[in-house]
């Protein structure tokens, strides 16, 4: 029987985010014994081979941006860079599941942006929703605090980098094909990957590292492909929701892996943040549907 378009992008979607969170996962193993940016080097190189031969098997090079295609394409990558950078430094010396309950703030942070980059109209409902998020956040990393962990900072500054990067992908024109503007990125982040390589040293990796890193290169082309496919298939409005399944594989994994298990503050802030994400996700969807009939 086959699977209908709803149900094939939430398994894409459920998908993309367990392979972004194992890569993450092999990132943090690795980055106790070999050093950050040399990691995200070598781990850049294989998302980067990887891309461009989807990049020439898809002729995606036939396509030749405008200028102002360009200078978006490039301000998505460089906001990429930052996030990338933010957010790694972070995973080092934090919890994975702690971090991830910050991430989850980013669909509200981006509806958000788009109202005031964009003019999207929001009503009250989303705007009380984005708020109470907000506070989830704060409940998380608990500034003022005994528990605050200023690492936590970072991966707020990741959040916001992540939306500048997806904001911007929004006035490309549609007929730019995907894997060239991950492929801009992912050739971002691995030259600045190789740049602080320089300034940070070089340390031969060993078999056991160097396998890691694989793995973590080779999960992150696998999420990049399926979060562009998940966003192709069935109603967005009912897939985007399953993007939280991530926090469940960063528990999962942080205790299987490091055990580490989140304390009770940071599961109600992260229930309160993907309580008022969820609730946001489906007005919009009410209102489209609305909108259509």
């Amino acid at each position: 029987m086959p699977l209908s378009e709803n149900l094939r992008g939430i398994l894409l979607m459920c998908a993309s985010m367990a392979a972004f969170t194992i890569n993450d996962t092999f990132m943090k193993s690795v980055t106790k014994t070999l050093p950050l940016y040399q990691s995200i080097g070598l781990r850049g190189t294989i998302a980067v081979l990887g891309l461009t031969l989807l990049a020439i098997a898809t002729k995606a090079f036939r396509f030749r941006p405008s200028r102002r295609d360009a200078g978006l394409i490039l301000l998505r990558s460089l906001s990429d860079v930052a996030a990338t950078i933010l957010f790694l430094e972070a995973l080092i010396r934090m919890p994975l599941a702690n971090l991830s309950a910050i991430l989850q703030s980013l669909p509200l942070l981006i509806t958000l942006g788009a109202a005031i980059v964009y003019g999207d109209k929001i009503g009250w409902r989303r705007m009380t929703a984005i708020l109470v998020g907000l506070v989830g956040v704060l409940i998380i990393i608990r500034p003022g605090t005994e528990g605050f962990d200023h690492w936590a900072l970072l991966g707020v500054g990741s959040a916001l980098c992540v939306v500048i990067r997806d904001l911007s992908v929004r006035p490309i024109q549609g007929q730019i094909p995907s894997a060239l503007v991950a492929l801009g990125a992912a050739v971002g982040v691995t030259a600045m990957g190789w740049i602080g390589t320089g300034f940070q040293g070089w340390h031969p990796p060993t078999s056991w590292q160097i396998a890691r890193v694989v793995c973590a290169g080779l999960f992150l082309i696998v999420g990049y492909l399926t979060s562009v496919m998940a966003m192709r298939h069935g109603d967005i409005g009912l897939v985007a929701p399953f993007r939280y399944t991530s926090l469940l594989w960063a528990i999962a994994l942080g205790f299987l892996v490091f055990g580490n298990m989140p304390d009770g503050w940071t599961l109600l802030g992260a229930a309160v943040v993907v309580g008022a994400g969820l609730f946001t996700l489906l007005r919009e969807r009410r209102l489209r549907l609305r909108a259509a009939a």
